[in-house]
């Protein structure tokens, strides 16, 4: 009998992004507010004692049809929006370094207003044998808020994962090594549905956990069936970057994984940049990966946060979709057209903040006897 984790179904348009619009607002938002909306950057607005140079927060709202940046009175830390100012995001709380210690703050959440600002001081990593702790590959939180009963899940580049509770009176690190080869740059997610926390490996052929109950990682291995593609198209997508990761529908308890190809662009004007090129959906049925054109009511946001799916209907969002964000491009890729569109821009904090509804919907209350 096949895993819990190896036994999802699931299903997931385009259009093109409008041209942005900037305008101020006179005061941040209510967390119950909290657009669907990724970080654009910082407006400079002065000084701080504390956080030193500091500046108004700038969000993409993406909560309607059409997106527009907003600029809000929340004030962040400068140094945020430099090319080493965080290491990942999840939830909208961002790992960062303060006072030379990692630091998981609130500051990127437009739902958080800058007078009741909130943050943790976490120890130091610890490096195990073999492995290193200053290049991070992404973060997962167990929970929608650290305050809670809430587990981070920290991927190095490398085989080592490290675990803490951010909120608890012992918030040390529980640390992995992950013995087994293809795990090196798989991003973390947390899975609801089976209170784990889950990365796939390079290819797709095998999944990795953490069970929260059991304080074991496993690996499980699958099969993953791949469309029918021309020799000469075979050839095309060898020539590509390859990535996959994964993410989970918590409204329709799927899970998905996502092959990502990304190519050079040599041509006059783009500088040799990396573009994404294709992007492949495939739904977990039992132990197999099956390729798929079709999620249905479902769009995917992709960036260097945690990845989430959210029903497109709800959001005003286009179905069967997915959102991407990465350091110089973001777009919407069309899954049954096979169709991409994009812009390009520097996004120094590439990160898809989720509704408050969704939330809500993702607070779970892991295994209390977890490395306690």
């Amino acid at each position: 009998m096949s895993s819990p984790l190896l036994s999802r179904l699931s299903r997931l348009r385009l259009r093109k992004p409008p041209a942005l619009g900037v305008r101020h607002l006179g005061g941040a938002r209510l967390l119950s507010e909290t657009p669907l909306c990724h970080i654009y950057g910082v407006e400079h607005c002065g000084e701080d004692q504390v956080k030193g140079n500091i500046g108004r927060l700038m969000i993409t709202d993406f909560s309607g049809p059409s997106c527009w940046t907003r600029v809000l009175e929340k004030t962040v830390p400068m140094e945020m929006m430099t090319e080493r100012g965080t290491m990942g995001a999840s939830h909208g709380w961002v790992l960062t370094w303060r006072d030379g210690c990692p630091y998981l703050a609130d500051d990127l959440n437009p739902g958080a207003s800058s007078s009741a600002f909130s943050g943790i001081t976490l120890p130091h990593f610890e490096t195990l044998p073999h492995c290193q702790t200053k290049l991070v590959t992404n973060v997962a939180m167990s929970s929608s808020s650290p305050r809670d009963d809430c587990i981070l899940a920290v991927k190095f580049a490398g085989p080592q994962l490290s675990l803490c509770r951010p909120g608890g009176k012992n918030n040390k690190w529980v640390n992995i090594k992950i013995e087994y080869p293809g795990f090196s740059s798989s991003r973390v997610i947390y899975s609801k549905m089976d209170n784990k926390f889950a990365m796939v490996a390079s290819g797709g052929r095998s999944i990795g956990s953490w069970n929260l109950v059991d304080e074991t990682f496993k690996v499980e291995t699958c099969s993953v069936v791949l469309p029918e593609l021309l020799e000469s198209e075979w050839e095309e997508l060898d020539s590509c970057c390859k990535t996959e990761e994964l993410v989970e529908s918590r409204s329709t308890k799927e899970m998905f994984m996502i092959k990502r190809f990304r190519k050079r662009n040599n041509e006059e004007g783009c500088g040799g940049r990396m573009e994404e090129h294709k992007m492949w959906v495939f739904e977990l049925q039992y132990s197999n990966w099956r390729y798929t054109q079709d999620i249905g009511d479902l769009c995917i946001f992709l960036s260097k946060s945690e990845p989430f799916c959210l029903k497109a209907s709800s959001h005003q969002k286009c179905k069967n979709s997915i959102y991407f964000l990465d350091k110089t491009e973001r777009g919407i890729f069309t899954i049954a057209d096979k169709c991409k569109t994009s812009n390009f821009s520097n996004f120094t904090a590439p990160y898809f903040i989720p509704p408050q509804s969704y939330l809500n919907a993702s607070r779970s209350k892991p295994s209390s006897t977890f490395f306690f």
